[in-house]
């Protein structure tokens, strides 16, 4: 409970979403708060919480903004129709600034083991949380966020930029100090470093290079301000010093097995697919393909008759008063039973970025092979078989084009968090289509309000963002975006 007191006056709202279901006596009672925790035990938690919250934050809103999905039937204000609202990323900031709080101690923890491979892990873990943070909402409290101990209970908001650079700098920091000889001393969710070091030590720095590839490729705009096409080359041309995902083995992937304490985000199949329909654009970008993966992505769409007309979407965004003679196809309520593995950052991704970085003339290589391993490593990550002359199909052929590029690997990120929309934002590509019911002129949302909390706790320091971001509105671009 205290620790709940100290983020409200923080004014970072990070109320603990999880204690609505606990008794007053648990509240104050907390036994699994341990006042000298070993650096060990603070891993899995934060891998398990902020994993399963990629998941459900897919599932909530980046299939509705990517039309991967939509709710169904619905003419009210959704994302699919690009409604947002103070409250669209409150659940977002909060759960993120509360698990960065555990980061924050699983480093202070790890530099007070002396233990570099945990220090490491803090920085990766701290990067890709606070990453995809600032891509929701911008300039953020950063450097002093999460410092109550030090008396600082309203942090100010740092400019993109400074946090992109040192997340930068950690992650390159942390690739020095990954030691492979050595092995985790408790579980590791992703790479079950504890029970090997080689293997596991070394996906955890995989892990690390990759995603700086990730935010490097976000920001390549600002090449320039930022030494991105250096760092970029630093990376891709010093494999030994530097190595990224080499195969599916290496995707830093979270799996769940179904028995307590790793259970599914979901807890009930039903409602993964209760008043909902398969995105119309995403449907027919597999379709084309003749992807083998449309059987475990969706179910197939019935007329009145309840004749199966094969996968067909409802077109999300469709204009208000739409009548169906059709019941869409729907997700498959399989993607959210357990086992289920939630996709963290895949070794698909990091060939996505490798043709696009070919394709723009920032490094040497061959983008159609990364574009074609691209492609075809996704579809087996999810257990699906690629068919023989599978890109003869002249959906598929590579074209030497960007747009072809950023449809594939928009399709690899279904499930990957908020990735899709922010890779969106970067590129305008996919092109989505306007099925003629969208708020906001059709226009793409670009980042979420911040939360009301924050504006009254924290006024100050909102205000100064706000003056220097140009506004809090859902349209306000952000550094990497302008």
């Amino acid at each position: 409970m205290k620790k709940i007191i100290i983020h409200l006056a923080l004014a970072i709202s990070v109320f603990a979403l999880h204690s609505c279901d606990r008794t007053f006596e648990e509240i104050n009672t907390d036994t699994s708060r341990i006042k000298d925790p070993s650096v060990g035990s603070l891993l899995a938690p934060i891998q398990y919480e902020m994993g399963s919250y990629g998941y459900n934050r897919a599932d909530d809103f980046t299939f509705d903004i990517m039309q991967g999905a939509l709710d169904f039937p619905n003419e009210g204000n959704t994302f699919s129709r690009y409604y947002f609202n103070e409250k669209s990323g409150a659940g977002y900031w909060d759960n993120s600034y509360r698990w960065l709080k555990q980061v924050n101690d699983l480093k202070k923890y790890a530099a007070k083991e002396e233990n570099n491979n945990y220090l490491a892990i803090s920085m990766v873990l701290n990067a890709w949380i606070t990453a995809n943070l600032t891509d929701a909402f911008g300039d953020i409290p950063f450097s002093e966020a999460g410092r109550i101990e030090e008396g600082i209970l309203k942090p100010k908001y740092d400019k993109q930029k400074d946090i992109y650079v040192q997340l930068l700098n950690d992650l390159k920091t942390a690739n020095s100090l990954f030691d492979t000889t050595k092995a985790l001393s408790e579980t590791d969710l992703f790479y079950n470093a504890n029970a090997n070091s080689q293997t596991g030590i070394l996906g955890w720095k995989k892990f690390c290079n990759s995603l700086s590839l990730r935010l490097l490729t976000r920001i390549l705009s600002r090449n320039g301000e930022v030494n991105v096409y250096e760092r970029i080359q630093e990376i891709v041309n010093n494999p030994i010093q530097y190595p990224v995902f080499q195969n599916n083995n290496d995707s830093a992937v979270l799996s769940l097995s179904g028995i307590s304490p790793y259970l599914p985000p979901i807890a009930r199949p039903q409602d993964f697919t209760t008043s909902r329909a398969a995105g119309e654009f995403f449907v027919e970008a597999l379709k084309n393909n003749n992807d083998p993966r449309l059987s475990l992505f969706f179910t197939k769409a019935k007329n009145t008759a309840g004749v199966d007309l094969g996968y067909k979407g409802a077109p999300s965004g469709y204009a208000l008063g739409t009548v169906f003679d059709y019941q869409p196809s729907n997700l498959n309520q399989n993607l959210a039973k357990a086992p289920l593995k939630v996709l963290i950052m895949t070794y698909s991704e990091v060939q996505f970025i490798l043709a696009e970085l070919v394709n723009r003339g920032i490094i040497a290589g061959n983008q159609q092979t990364f574009y074609e391993t691209g492609v075809k490593s996704i579809i087996e990550q999810w257990g699906a078989v690629v068919p023989a002359n599978y890109f003869n199909n002249a959906q598929l052929t590579y074209d030497g084009s960007l747009q072809k590029i950023m449809l594939q690997k928009y399709i690899s990120l279904f499930f990957v968090d908020h990735q899709q929309w922010y890779e969106f934002r970067r590129t305008k590509l996919p092109v989505l289509p306007n099925n003629g019911g969208l708020q906001n002129g059709g226009v793409m949302p670009v980042r979420f309000m911040y939360p009301t909390t924050t504006k009254v706790m924290n006024a100050e320091n909102y205000n100064a963002a706000v003056q220097a971001m140009g506004g809090d509105h859902i349209n306000v671009k952000m550094w990497w975006n302008k």
